[in-house]
């Protein structure tokens, strides 16, 4: 049994019995445009240049929220474990002293009224938190 063979300009699949020239990926004749390769390598850098300072520029910013937060549990862990007799109010701004024994206490007293070592003073928050104000 004999197949006919297809001249070489005809572009015909043996496998799929189609001519399939228009789905090649290369040009099938004398006529088709040229198939140039774009460099791509500019755009890739540009783009990783983005990601790389869109991933540092978040980095930083959770750095920072993480510092300010594990500030803010130090104070809180030195506030709780401080002396004072009294119950804080909420909204009420009270002031960290630290004695010469290395001891820490709370106080009402302003520090232009006193002569005690601040640490600083700082604010009850209605989530029982306290936030440093100076």
């Amino acid at each position: 049994m004999k197949t006919d063979k297809k001249p070489d300009n005809v572009v015909f699949n043996s496998k799929t019995k189609k001519y399939d020239a228009a789905l090649k990926p290369y040009a099938t004749s004398v006529g088709a445009p040229v198939i140039t390769i774009e460099d791509t390598t500019p755009w890739k850098k540009r783009s990783i240049n983005k990601l790389n300072h869109q991933t540092k520029t978040k980095y930083l910013e959770l750095k920072a929220s993480y510092d300010k937060m594990m500030e803010q549990f130090e104070y809180n862990k030195i506030i709780f474990s401080a002396n004072f007799s009294f119950e804080p109010i909420i909204g009420e701004v009270y002031h960290l002293y630290k004695r010469e024994s290395n001891d820490f206490f709370l106080s009402i007293i302003a520090p232009n009224q006193c002569r005690f070592n601040l640490v600083g003073s700082f604010y009850l928050n209605v989530d029982q938190i306290w936030e440093k104000i100076t």
